[in-house]
This record gives structure tokens, C-alpha cells and sequence, in this order.
């Protein structure tokens, strides 16, 4: 793993696997790529470590004393927010859905290779910098740090998924989004994949935030996408 491209500045990534030759593996080539590493086994130690606020968090699923997801159901429901990357053997569509429904940020399928993994976690590191942590459109406010939404001040109850895409699309406001940009920048998939999926999670957002009484801001535009935003 010698000659990688160092980080700019020590970022500190909880990595919790428990096949301990991966770990070590994962800690001496991150150390080597510049991050300061927390190693952990399982989700005790994980749950302990995440108190030292890790800037990254690598999560494998199959840990001994329970579930990965569960444990990032946790860490989300605790308000821990940091960006999540899910390393795992488990590659099926369903597996993948449902890490990223549980709050992940990203998916890597085991095995893979080091070089994608820290351009991955380079990825995130450059969207959380890059981020500006409240969007308002039009009555909808999004804040991107404590994971809440409203419109006209309600308080809107959104999925994992609901809240990614609309933050999305508020980060968008105004302009068209295609299934193609959805697909790459959401589910970060091929778009045939996941057209249906995308339409289906349109319609339930859009029942999210719209109300009779209040001008519609979720446009779907024919042949090309959707727009959020009032109609010009």
C-alpha cells in the first residue's frame, strides 16, 4: 500500500470490521494514506469508540454481536451523522437498499480495492466540506445536520431515503434532475436499476410535502425529470 497520496490533514475514521486480518489491513493502509484510525471488532467497541467523533465511519454488516444495520440505526437515531461507508461481502440489490435506507452514505462490496475504498472516503470528505447545512425553497427548509425537514414550519416525517432525495433535489431547486442524475448521485447505481424505485419514492415524497392548500413545488417534467420549485 506504499505511495499513496497522503490526506491533507489528519482525519480521524472509525473502521469497525471484525475479520482481523481485514482491520489490520484497513488500519495500517489508512494510517500510511495520512488518517488517524480507530479500529473496532464489533458493535461494543463500536459504540464506545464513536464517542471519540470520528470524521468517517467504514462499517462492515456481519459483526459478532450484531447486526451492522442495526448499529448504524442506532448511531442515526442517537443523532450521530458523520458519513457512513458500508464495506461488506453482501452484494445483492436488496442488501444495498437497505444499507442506504438505514442511513449510509455509500456501498463497497467486498473484494475490493484500496485505491476505490480512499477515493470513496475522499468522496465523502470533499461532499461533507462542500455542503452548506440549510436549503430553503420556497416554504421547505432542509437541514442537512440534524436530518429535519418542514414546510411552512410542519415538520415533515421522512424516510432515510425521502430526506437524501429530497436534499437532493433542494440542492437543485429551480433546475431539472434526471432519473440518470438521481440514480448516479442517490442510489449511486446504473439508472435501470432503479427507475421504478425512483418514480415510487417521487410519489410518496411528493405526498410528503405537498398539501391542497399551498402551491405544488415537486414538478415531474415530461420526458426529462423532475423540478422542485414553483412553476415559472
Amino acid at each position: 500500500m506504499l505511495g499513496i497520496q497522503c490526506v491533507d490533514t489528519m482525519t480521524r475514521v472509525l473502521v469497525i470490521e471484525d475479520e482481523r486480518p481485514l482491520l489490520r489491513n484497513l488500519e495500517r493502509g489508512l494510517v500510511e494514506a495520512g488518517y488517524e484510525v480507530i479500529p473496532t471488532a464489533s458493535v461494543a467497541a463500536a459504540c464506545e469508540a464513536v464517542s471519540r467523533q470520528p470524521d468517517l465511519i467504514v462499517l462492515d454488516l456481519m459483526l459478532p454481536d450484531g447486526s451492522g444495520i442495526d448499529l448504524l440505526r442506532q448511531f442515526r437515531g442517537q443523532g450521530i451523522w458523520q458519513p457512513v461507508l458500508i464495506l461488506t461481502a453482501r452484494d445483492s440489490i436488496d442488501d444495498r437498499v437497505q444499507g442506504l435506507d438505514a442511513g449510509a452514505d455509500d456501498y463497497l462490496v467486498k473484494p475490493f480495492s484500496f485505491n476505490e475504498l480512499l477515493a470513496r472516503l475522499r468522496a465523502l470528505l470533499r461532499r461533507r466540506s462542500l455542503e452548506q447545512s440549510v436549503f430553503y425553497v420556497e416554504g421547505l427548509e432542509v437541514d442537512l445536520l440534524r436530518r429535519v425537514a418542514f414546510r411552512d414550519g410542519r415538520l415533515l416525517e421522512l424516510s432515510n431515503r425521502q430526506f437524501e432525495l429530497l436534499s437532493y433535489l433542494m440542492q437543485n431547486a429551480h433546475a431539472v434532475v434526471t432519473r440518470e442524475m438521481i440514480a448516479r448521485d442517490v442510489w449511486k447505481e446504473p439508472t435501470a436499476t432503479w427507475t421504478n424505485v425512483i418514480e415510487v419514492h417521487i410519489a410518496q415524497l411528493r405526498r410528503k410535502i405537498e398539501s391542497p392548500e399551498l402551491p405544488t413545488l415537486l414538478h415531474t417534467v415530461r420526458g426529462q425529470g423532475y423540478q422542485l420549485g414553483s412553476a415559472k
